[in-house]
Formats: structure tokens, C-alpha cells, sequence
């Protein structure tokens, strides 16, 4: 018996990665210089516009540090699209770029100061849910954005939970913020551990799920800087599916694993896109009615036991879901259904006309968006009695529902009434896992990056109109490439 050589050493990191990691920190910390000389700060003044943004003392070196930093950390990320050269060297990447941003203040929006005050609304024994907190009277009221200050908190009793010891922990302010900035971290840091185990049920290589996944600069900017909830929901999402892929048809593990997707919903609802999918994945063998609804109900029991005991524990009931409808308060050309509605009343104004029809179109993709997720499923479901049938491999069989699941967050986001840049985060982590190429979402993700700017001004609310033009022929043009292609394939298959 021969005895085994020496150990091969890793190939060395070609000098174009290094390049990539040193020009993205050097982003980051340019991002972060851009936040302390003018970012989300609680006592800058709201309403502003980039021209006076530039016009304030700091302004031209805040919009300069902004620019240069986007491009550096973009320009980074892209770079390396493909692949880190390790799945250690792109961990090590994407924690040094968040490094400058976990130090930096409040970047790209001000929401965090809305989660500040639900959660000392809640802290106080005020309903988040019926009272906005302008009327519940948060001492932080000044910080938050005018257009949320009376409205509903829109996320789940377990954000609102969290939000709420983030004030008791916090106390003042600045104590609160960076608690929520923790809590946010912890949801990226579980997100980070999920990644390679699903990244190998997918069978995908997990230097790129990584990469991908976490070194985005809407990651850094939006999910670690700006504290989002978001980063939660992700954690808690890929945990769940995590479960039902490597445990799938174990009574036990899907019901964790629903408790874990239902933790995720009373996040932010729009995870719940994902469970049919997770449905799919939990099917062991044999793709048949009465599996998929045996694994159906094991799933679904742990995630109605999550909401229910969620929902008691909060004392909130149920009524979070009524604040779901305020989400949409917010008109962006940035979401397609918005724009096309934006585009229409345009052009009834030409003639006199005011068609009112961005509620009437929101409610026709609303529409469209459940046919859409229906039709996502039934393909996943046949393409799995497909493989069912030539014996495939448990790595193909994961990575079509995970794909599904990615596609069902991607259309959610689409046709969803607003739009927001780190929206584009919740397709990317799926997407990271499954997708062959990575150009068709990479660069709109890119793209999303110049949506705002440090102090939180939406750079869709000052380019309205061009913008609405814009998204409505692309999506257009989208449309006109994509539906003869489909119909072609349909072709070939039948």
C-alpha cells in the first residue's frame, strides 16, 4: 500500500483577485468617508435633492466619495462574477468590505429610523400595527422619512419583537441603531453559514454562491449600513431551505424547517413566495400527490405553528397583515407596474385625461404575479417527475426547486407595486445557488446600486418621468425578446 503524497497546495490567487479585493475596500471606505460628511445621519435635513446636496458645504466631496466608491465596489463585485478563487478568499473579501460599512452611519435610506420607532412603539404598549408613529409619539419622530411617519408598521410581529429589544437594549437613539445594525449582521452571518451547504445540495460551486451572495454592494451598503430587515429574512430563508434539502421526507426537519420559513415571514411577508417551492425540495424519492402532500403537511405545520405562536407571543394577533397594504404608499418608476402606470396617465394628460392608472395597473400585476408563481411551480413539478423518472441525482433534483424558488422571488420583485434597491437581494442569494448564467441578474442587481444616495434620497423620485420612459421600454423590449423565444421552446417540446 503506497503512502500518501504530500498534501497539493492551493493555486496561487491570480494578481487580478487581489486587485478586485483592494479597489472594493478601497469602495467601501470611500462609502463610508461619504456617510460620516453625509449619509442618513438623524438630524440631516429631508427632502433634498442632489443639486442641493451640492450646493451644502460637504456636498461635492459627499457625491464624489458616493460615486467613486459605487464604481470601485461594483466595478469589484462584477469583476469577479464568475467566481472567487476560493470560498475562504471570498469570505475574507466580503468581510473586509464590510468592515469600513459596519463602522459607517445610516447609508442609502432611512429606514432604520422607521424600525427604531415601531419598535419603541411597541416597547410602550402602542399597536404598530393601527397607530403610525407620529401618533404614538416616538421621541426619534424628526428621523424617520415624512411619508412613513403615519403609516402602519408593514413587517411581522417577529421583526417588531426584534426592534423592540433593540430599544431596550439600545436606550437612546444611537444605542438602538446599532443594535438593529447587530441584529441585521447576525441575519447576513446565518445567511453566510447556510451558503456551502446549499451551494453543494445544489451543486454549484460554493465560491461563487459566496461571492455572489454576499460581497454584492447592495449587501454592504444596504443590508450591513443600512440595517435592513431584509438580511434577516434571508438568514432565516436560506436556514429553512438548508434544512428541507439536506433532511428532505424527515417528519422532524420540515417541520423545523417551516418554523424556520414561517420566522421568515413574519420578517417580511413576500418570503412566503418561497414555501411551495420548499415544498418540492422536501419530497425524498418518488414526485406523486400523496408525497408532495404528506411533505406538504409537515412543512406547512411547522410554519402555522410559527405564525400562530409569533403572533400570541407578540400580543399583536394578526393585525400586522392589514399593514401589508401600505407598503405601496410609495410611487416608483423603479417598479415595472408602477411605471407602466406612470406612462399611461402621461399620456392621458396629453388629451386632457387623468386615467388614475398606477393603482389600476399595480392590481393587474398583483394579478399576473399569481398566475405567474402558480406556473413556476407546475413547471418545477413536472421538470421533478421528469427527473423522477430517469433516476436523476439528488443534487438536480435540489438545485430545480431552489432555481424555482429564485425565479418565484425574482417575479415577486418585478411585479411587485414599489421597489426598493436592496429588494434585489432576495432573488440574489437563490440565484447564486442555481442559475447557469449570471450576467441577466448580476447587472440589473449592479444597476441598483446608483438607485440612492448616502443620505437616503431616491434618485427614482427626482426621475420620474425619464424613468417611467425608460423602465416601460425596456420592459417592453424585454417582452418582445423574451415571448417568441418561449414560444419556440414550447414548440420544440411539444
Amino acid at each position: 500500500m503506497t503512502a500518501p503524497g504530500p498534501p497539493v497546495p492551493p493555486p496561487p490567487v491570480p494578481l487580478a483577485a487581489w486587485g478586485a479585493r483592494y479597489a472594493g475596500l478601497a469602495g467601501a471606505i470611500l462609502l463610508a468617508v461619504a456617510g460620516y460628511l453625509g449619509g442618513a445621519l438623524p438630524d440631516a435635513p429631508l427632502g433634498v435633492t442632489p443639486a442641493s446636496i451640492w450646493r451644502t458645504p460637504n456636498g461635492p466631496a459627499t457625491l464624489t466619495c458616493w460615486l467613486i466608491g459605487t464604481v470601485l465596489l461594483v466595478g469589484a463585485w462584477w469583476s469577479l462574477r464568475g467566481g472567487a478563487p476560493s470560498t475562504r478568499w471570498a469570505y475574507v473579501t466580503a468581510g473586509l468590505w464590510a468592515l469600513p460599512l459596519l463602522v459607517a452611519p445610516p447609508l442609502g435610506s432611512r429606514d432604520v429610523y422607521s424600525y427604531a420607532c415601531q419598535g419603541w412603539t411597541y416597547a410602550h404598549g402602542i399597536d404598530p400595527y393601527t397607530v403610525g408613529v407620529a401618533a404614538a409619539g416616538c421621541p426619534w419622530l424628526d428621523t424617520v422619512a415624512p411619508i412613513w411617519r403615519d403609516t402602519p408598521a408593514p413587517y411581522g410581529p417577529v421583526f417588531v419583537l426584534l426592534a423592540a429589544l433593540a430599544v431596550a437594549v439600545g436606550g437612546g437613539l444611537t444605542g438602538t441603531i446599532v443594535a438593529l445594525r447587530v441584529i441585521a449582521v447576525a441575519g447576513l452571518l446565518l445567511a453566510a453559514l447556510c451558503l456551502p451547504g446549499l451551494a453543494r445540495e445544489a451543486g454549484v460551486p460554493a465560491r461563487r454562491a459566496v461571492w455572489l451572495a454576499l460581497a454584492g454592494p447592495l449587501v454592504g451598503v444596504h443590508l450591513v449600513a443600512g440595517a435592513h430587515n431584509d438580511a434577516v429574512m434571508l438568514g432565516l430563508l436560506l436556514c429553512g431551505l438548508l434544512v428541507v434539502v439536506r433532511r428532505p421526507g424527515r417528519p422532524a426537519a420540515l417541520l423545523l424547517a417551516g418554523a424556520l420559513l414561517g420566522l421568515a415571514v413574519t420578517v417580511k411577508a413576500s418570503a412566503v413566495v418561497v414555501v411551495p417551492f420548499a415544498v418540492l425540495a422536501g419530497i425524498p424519492d418518488r414526485y406523486t400527490v400523496r408525497t408532495l402532500l404528506r411533505q406538504c403537511g409537515w412543512l406547512a405545520g411547522g410554519l402555522l405553528a410559527a405564525l400562530l405562536i409569533t403572533s400570541a407571543v407578540s400580543g399583536l394577533g394578526f393585525g400586522w397583515v392589514s399593514g401589508l397594504t401600505h407598503s405601496g404608499d410609495s410611487e416608483q418608476w423603479t417598479s415595472p407596474p408602477t411605471a407602466v402606470g406612470f406612462v399611461v396617465d402621461y399620456a392621458g394628460g396629453l388629451v386632457d385625461r387623468d386615467p388614475q392608472a398606477v393603482p389600476v395597473v399595480r392590481t393587474v400585476a398583483l394579478l399576473l404575479l399569481v398566475g405567474v408563481l402558480v406556473v413556476l411551480w407546475w413547471r418545477a413539478w413536472q421538470t421533478l417527475r421528469g427527473l423522477n423518472e430517469i433516476a436523476a441525482p439528488e443534487i438536480a433534483r435540489s438545485r430545480v426547486a431552489l432555481h424555482g424558488a429564485a425565479l418565484a422571488l425574482v417575479a415577486t420583485v418585478v411585479l411587485s407595486p414599489v421597489f426598493h434597491p436592496w429588494y434585489a437581494t432576495w432573488p440574489l442569494a437563490l440565484l447564486a445557488l442555481t442559475a447557469a448564467r449570471t450576467t441577466w441578474f448580476v447587472l440589473p442587481t449592479a444597476a441598483a446600486a446608483f438607485l440612492a444616495l448616502p443620505d437616503g434620497t431616491n434618485l427614482a423620485r427626482v426621475t420620474k418621468a425619464p424613468g417611467a420612459l425608460a423602465m416601460t421600454v425596456l420592459l417592453l423590449t424585454v417582452l418582445a425578446r423574451t415571448l417568441p423565444a418561449a414560444r419556440r421552446a414550447r414548440r420544440r417540446h411539444s
